[in-house]
């Protein structure tokens, strides 16, 4: 290849590469951009605080409140749920594979665990209504049909990857003359885990547990299938609950007209959706910069 050509062939990478870039943000400008120009269009018809701290959400009845709080609450409800099985069994997880496995059980293990991930969320929520809920019932007989533990429990499966996979690297990142020093001091294998390499990878390990978080508050299918699609205030995790990704899909079934308040309303608890998770992903990079420790 000549000079000339590789200069080319090189702009054109350059310029291709710089496309996709401006194209992924034009993109994101755009969604952003039609989710405010309806959130603006609804809120004109509906008092921000009305949406924002009202308890009851029947958009779709002939007395109409427009109370967001139900959905918030099942949405944290769920995945508050997850979260309590994700985050202790992918921390376990990942420092048996960063401190305890040998590379070989590592390489295998690892893939293994991140093929959870790569199941459909569709067949997780079939997995909790159909397999998991009839479990639950065994136990606790005034369990519902649909409810919000079982979907809770499944979607923590479900993330354990994102948290496992996140944190093992954080841990992985550790020097290993961190835990040679640990060990010079008398520290046993499990001392050393939890007392100087656990914290010198705190900023990967709670980014990996605000984006699991970020992950479970977007989450759709489980909860759609799972959860049911009754709007309450409550914490009871035994009861039926909606979500705001369940109402979504509800109203996206083409039965709402396009321009109704009512149809308004899935772009207005979308906006809403969307600051949550983006303030999520802020405290995730807030709290990596934070705590980074950086090695020389």
């Amino acid at each position: 290849m000549t000079r000339t050509t590789r200069r080319y062939v090189e702009w054109t990478i350059e310029r291709a590469l710089f496309a996709c870039a401006v194209g992924s943000v034009l993109v994101t400008a755009g969604i952003i951009g039609v989710l405010l120009f309806e959130t603006v269009a609804f809120l004109r018809e509906v008092p921000i605080g009305s949406f924002l701290f009202g308890t009851v959400w029947t958009p779709l009845f002939s007395d109409a409140q427009f109370g967001v709080l139900p959905l918030v609450g099942g949405t944290i409800l769920v995945s508050a749920i997850a979260m309590a099985v994700a985050v202790p069994a992918g921390l376990l997880s990942a420092i048996y594979l960063s401190e305890y496995a040998n590379p070989r059980v590592r390489r295998v293990v690892k893939p293994v665990l991140e093929v959870l991930a790569g199941v459909p969320t569709v067949v997780y929520g079939y997995f909790a209504l159909l397999f998991v809920t009839p479990l639950l019932q065994t136990f606790l007989p005034s369990l519902s049909s649909f409810n919000a533990l079982s979907p809770g429990l499944v979607m923590g499966i479900m993330i354990l990857p994102l948290v496992s996979s996140l944190s093992e690297d954080a841990l992985h990142a550790v020097p290993n003359g961190l835990r040679e020093g640990a060990y010079a001091l008398g520290a046993t294998r499990m001392q050393a885990a939890l007392r100087v390499v656990v914290p010198a990878a705190l900023s990967g390990i709670s980014a990996s547990f605000i984006l699991a978080m970020s992950r479970a508050i977007g989450e759709t299918m489980i909860v759609a299938i799972a959860a049911g699609q009754q709007p309450r205030l409550t914490a009871n995790p035994l009861v039926p609950v909606e979500t705001m990704t369940a109402y979504i899909v509800q109203i996206s079934m083409g039965d709402t007209p396009a321009g109704s308040i009512g149809y308004r309303t899935i772009f207005a608890v979308g906006m809403l959706l969307f600051v949550m998770t983006f303030v999520l992903n802020l405290a995730s990079d807030w709290l990596r910069r934070r705590f980074r420790e950086v090695y020389a």
